[in-house]
């Protein structure tokens, strides 16, 4: 059987990372495709660890068995329990009654207008137990088979990113990769190296994620990217909370759609002949993603996770999952499936 080795390119989008976990149980399910490096951020940051904690103690069942822990532990926060009115009704219609609910909208102006440390020692960050819950030994580790990890976060001190790989990555990585700043404080991570502590805020502001770790010779030419952050929304954002979503989203690939410029730069001067293959490797990428469903999604579906929407954003994952694999599986190691010049003209 011939194997088809991929990287995966994992977005950060909150509670939308549900979508991911769809298209990652899919694909897992393939056993002629082999995952050889993941790069993540935030919740895709999430998502690696998870997959590679799994996969190191049980390949490819043990990584979705992890996903399924994960997102349970997601879903099952006491503050979200599934409220039973919501089945009946669509994805859309949940997403927009949670957005405009009156305890959504309070805690939206809260967060604009005081600061996460405003909380002093009552401060918590509700992601914390879910993350110290994944198996570091195990996201840590270099098992011959099993996939490189990078995960990315960006420096408050120098707004540069940093890229924390396989041993380096611990739960304080995981947390600064997530750490958005109206929400959470900043996560200290110590770098070993150097034994300085430097403070972090979310990878999604300079790598959302980033893919330049993925160019490495000892990895295949085809990263796959599972994108969560719409690139285009259709409507014209008009209330506060969809201006400040569009924004954040804009932001928040700006750094993706910069590297794939390159990447596309770089193409046409090998198809042009002004570089040897030898002197820059051809990248092949291809994408996954739903923006019809997610340009019906808000902010509030990121930020306030149900089991209700987070079943139902695997399903969407895995639909996505299912398209792609029965359009474009064969081309993969073959050729990209993205068209760069006409997504950059």
């Amino acid at each position: 059987m011939s194997v088809k080795r991929i990287n995966l390119a994992l977005q950060g989008g909150g509670a939308h990372g549900a979508f991911t976990w769809g298209v990652l149980d899919r694909l897992l399910c393939e056993e002629d495709i082999e995952i050889a490096a993941i790069s993540g951020c935030s919740a895709g940051a999430l998502n690696g660890a998870a997959l590679k904690a799994g996969y190191v103690e049980g390949k490819n069942a043990g990584a979705r068995a992890r996903l399924d822990w994960l997102w349970g532990e997601v879903g099952s926060r006491p503050e979200l329990k599934l409220q039973e009115w919501m089945t009946p009704f669509s994805l859309s219609d949940v997403s927009r009654a949670i957005e405009y609910s009156w305890p959504v909208l309070a805690a939206d102006a809260w967060t604009r207008a005081v600061s996460p440390y405003s909380w002093g020692p009552l401060y918590v960050n509700p992601l914390e137990p879910i993350v110290r819950g994944l198996d570091f030994d195990r996201v840590c580790a270099e098992t011959v088979g099993a996939p490189s990890l990078f995960v990315c976060a960006t420096r408050v001190k120098s707004g540069k990113v940093k890229v924390f790989r396989d041993a380096e990555i611990s739960a304080e990585a995981i947390l600064a990769s997530a750490c958005l700043p109206t929400v959470f404080q900043a996560v200290d991570v110590c770098d070993e190296a150097t034994g300085e502590v430097e403070a972090f805020w979310d990878g999604g502001y300079t790598g959302n994620p980033a893919l330049f770790p993925l160019f490495d010779g000892a990895f295949p030419s085809d990263i796959v990217v599972i994108n969560i952050n719409p690139l285009e929304r259709t409507d014209l954002p008009r209330t506060a909370q969809q201006i400040q979503n569009r924004i954040n989203e804009i932001s928040f690939n700006s750094s993706l759609l910069r590297e794939l410029r390159a990447i596309e730069f770089v193409q046409r001067l090998l198809d042009q002949g002004k570089l040897k293959q030898d002197e820059k490797a051809r990248v092949l990428i291809h994408m996954i993603a739903d923006d019809a469903l997610m340009n019906e999604l808000s902010v509030a579906t990121k930020l306030y996770p149900t089991p209700y929407t987070l079943a139902k954003l695997k399903s969407a994952g895995q639909s996505a999952a299912e398209n792609f694999l029965s359009a474009h599986k064969a081309d993969l190691n073959e050729r990209g499936t993205v068209d760069l010049v006409e997504m950059f003209a």
